[in-house]
């Protein structure tokens, strides 16, 4: 019940607090007993240079790699007219099923005041995908602004660490807010507005179909997180996120936290494209040896890869044994 609890916490933008002595199982609670004053800087150093994190990580690779051949798989398809996979993220037929992103269908349903038939059968076939693979997983895993932000990203550090630029950030709870909005421009319109300006959107049609002014749109997103606020669009304001999020509640594919193992020098915060979501990873704030990062997490493994001793693993509920 916790995870759900942290989950639901997390993707309505709370800020949860460190838990309390009462709140720690007594594992946890000696496991930090221990480790109190006996972690020098040198220590953590010595771990850290031991592991040495290249540019391209194992996780970082794959993911990429199937962020690009997914939306290459589309491009493929229509290019070639195999009609393998027809459409765009935001709704496609693969192999005569139909899919639907789960957001798009709500700003549809909204907007129409009804659902058809095939939308129902898209949406009941992507939710079944995402319930399996991890809800938020699409975000880092197949969408293609996501590997765009990220990209952008590295800009964005670097002139923060060169002191031309400071990072802003906002209250997290604005993303409610947009989703809000958002759902309720549709249903008052009759327009998927949302749709209009998704990033996600946009890029899949302009591979797909071909390059439009709403890239525009796309650029300008990319110069503000270039130069104001990392990653604005993914963590403040985008509602695929806070859906998919909702999905992995239950979803079986989670990252998992072991307390024992952790030398607590937040190369995984620094690095996650959610570091709200690691706030457990913090010295003291865990509840448990044992325990998942929320749903608001978007798998996509960096913390895996960057972290020196395996603290943070992948894992799927059920199985004993971790993925590697």
């Amino acid at each position: 019940m916790s995870y759900i609890k942290d989950s639901i916490e997390h993707l309505i933008g709370n800020k949860i607090p460190r838990p309390s002595k009462q709140q720690q199982s007594a594992e946890v609670q000696a496991i930090y007993a221990g480790k109190k004053g006996k972690l020098s800087k040198a220590d953590v150093e010595a771990v850290r240079h031991a592991h040495k994190s290249t540019f391209l990580s194992k996780w970082q690779k794959r993911r990429w790699a199937t962020l690009i051949f997914v939306n290459m798989l589309f491009v493929a398809s229509f290019y070639f007219d195999v009609q393998l996979v027809e459409g765009a993220l935001t709704g496609a037929r693969v192999m005569g099923f139909h899919f639907a992103d789960l957001n798009a269908a709500l700003q549809v349903a909204l907007a129409y005041k009804h659902i058809v038939l095939n939308l129902v059968i898209g949406i009941v076939t992507v939710f079944l995908m995402w319930l399996l693979l991890g809800g938020r997983t699409f975000c880092s895993w197949v969408c293609p602004y996501h590997l765009l932000s990220e990209w952008a990203e590295y800009l964005h550090l670097w002139l923060v660490k060169k002191r031309v630029i400071k990072n802003h950030t906002f209250n997290r709870k604005v993303r409610i807010v947009f989703y809000v909005v958002f759902a309720l421009l549709a249903l008052i319109t009759g327009y998927t507005v949302f749709e209009t300006i998704s990033p996600t959107g946009i890029l899949s049609r302009a591979l797909i179909y071909g390059p439009g002014l709403a890239l525009v749109w796309v650029g300008l997103l990319l110069l503000f997180e270039i130069f104001y606020s990392r990653r604005a669009w993914c963590r403040y304001v985008c509602p695929i996120g806070v859906t998919y999020g909702v999905v992995g509640l239950l979803s079986p594919v989670r990252v998992k936290y072991n307390a024992e193992a952790c030398h607590h020098e937040g190369d995984c915060r620094k690095v996650c494209l959610v570091p709200h979501v690691l706030e457990l990873t913090i010295r003291s704030g865990a509840r448990d040896v044992n325990q998942d990062v929320s749903s608001d997490c978007t798998r996509c493994g960096m913390c895996v890869d960057v972290c020196p001793t395996d603290s943070l693993t992948y894992e799927v509920k059920g199985l004993s044994k971790m993925l590697k």
